[in-house]
């Protein structure tokens, strides 16, 4: 055997023992908010916004591969970054707006664990909400007592339940084609579709998955010196992105398009225990139990990597740390108020990923500076069309949210 015969096997094992950080992250991409935005899209609008997924989705990706270039270059997470070139004033300021969005994360992922709870064993939704808190602190002891990659590991496998309990759905009962290939026309119908496509956007490009990638990459690699190393590492990175990206994708369009071929035209589908009553009806038991399986999965690991997150946003803006398990139980507050207050869960979800959605420009803008900046990313910068795409993600998203406010309030 050639010694490049040798070297290619090897090669491949060495680039597959370095993925994973951008598969934490994309659990962020497939989280209860996802769920409830791409549901409620299919179930009243049918195919309409299959482009939002399509286009958020491309979007991510870019934004993923350059907060993990970030880290790998400069050592530093998004946060610290930040910290680094801003004011005392400033630095308290952002991470006020950081950390309600990390609320309005957690919100979204605890409640649509109890949802899934409800659905699965019947349990009153405060005490879902309670169960999904413990279990997620179990999946934080892990990262903390083991280790980065045994965490990683855990959450993958819980990522693939997400994916087979959401996929299963689509194989049972595939959706028009042609439909979905005319839904990717960017088009809305109403101000409720722009609501529900600034929510898909904001479950979708989420501001603490671009804080977070940053510090996963870095503390996974660490920070390569210039060279054939940090190159081959880029590329490793950019393999990962993409990856996890096409999964994470195909999850969230699955979503869409099990509501829209089977939920449209329903009655009492605006609810997340409603499109789960509408599909056990539609498909049978078992494409219910499953999709029930993969959304209390979607919140157990989600919710573990939100409060990874909320910690590495505090530690790198204002150099805090705070015990992950204490952080656990203080974000855990606002989601079972909500639960316990009585507020319709699913709107719940939808709202927080609205407020997700105006988060994004202050996870993008200093992001986009930062990677284009020669001074701090020598010859790793962004290329100019890479940079001219990034503020053109920023410009969209800033864009959408203007309309929104609009449309709320002119009503």
């Amino acid at each position: 055997m050639s010694t490049t015969s040798r070297e290619t096997p090897r090669r491949v094992r060495t680039a597959v023992s370095l993925l994973g950080p951008a598969f934490v992250a994309a659990i962020a991409y497939v989280d209860p908010g996802n769920v409830a935005s791409n549901i409620s899209a299919g179930a009243q609008f049918g195919y309409l916004l299959v482009w939002v997924i399509v286009m958020a989705n491309a979007m991510a990706g870019l934004v993923q591969y350059l907060s993990a270039k970030l880290g790998l270059v400069t050592g530093m997470s998004l946060p610290e970054a930040v910290r680094e070139r801003s004011s005392t004033p400033m630095r308290l300021a952002y991470w006020g707006q950081a950390e309600t969005v990390a609320m309005a994360t957690d919100l979204a992922e605890v409640v649509g664990g109890a949802i899934a709870l409800h659905l699965l064993f019947d349990l009153p939704l405060v005490a879902g909400g309670l169960v999904t808190g413990v279990v997620s602190m179990a999946l934080l002891l892990v990262q903390d007592r083991r280790g980065q990659r045994p965490f990683e590991w855990v959450i993958i496998g819980l990522l693939a339940v997400i994916a087979v309990g959401f996929l299963a759905s689509v194989v049972i009962s595939p959706p028009s084609a042609g439909q979905a290939v005319a839904g990717l026309v960017p088009r809305f119908d109403g101000a409720e579709s722009v609501l529900l496509a600034a929510a898909m956007i904001g479950a979708t490009v989420m501001p603490h998955a671009v804080y977070l990638h940053s510090g996963l990459a870095r503390d996974r690699h660490g920070r390569p010196e210039p060279g054939p190393a940090r190159v081959r590492l880029l590329e490793v990175t950019r393999l990962d992105v993409g990856l996890a990206m096409v999964l994470a994708g195909a999850v969230n369009l699955s979503m869409l398009l099990m509501a829209a071929n089977t939920l449209r035209g329903r009655d009492n589908v605006d609810t997340l225990e409603g499109a789960h009553a509408a599909v056990v009806d539609a498909l049978g038991p078992a494409a219910g139990l499953l999709l029930a399986i993969g959304l209390l999965a979607s919140g157990l690991a989600s919710t573990s990597v939100g409060a990874y997150a909320g910690a590495m946003i505090m530690q790198g803006l204002l150099r805090r740390n705070i015990a992950l398990l204490v952080r656990r139980l203080i974000t855990l507050i606002p989601a079972i108020a909500v639960l316990a207050v009585g507020i319709d869960p699913t709107r719940a979800l939808i709202v927080s990923q609205v407020v997700l959605s105006f988060g994004i420009p202050f996870a993008l803008i200093p992001l986009v500076r930062l990677t284009g900046d020669r001074a701090l990313m020598g010859a790793d910068v962004n290329h100019r069309v890479t940079t001219a795409l990034a503020w053109l993600v920023a410009a969209i998203i800033s864009m959408l949210n203007v309309v929104l406010i609009y449309l709320t309030v002119t009503g």
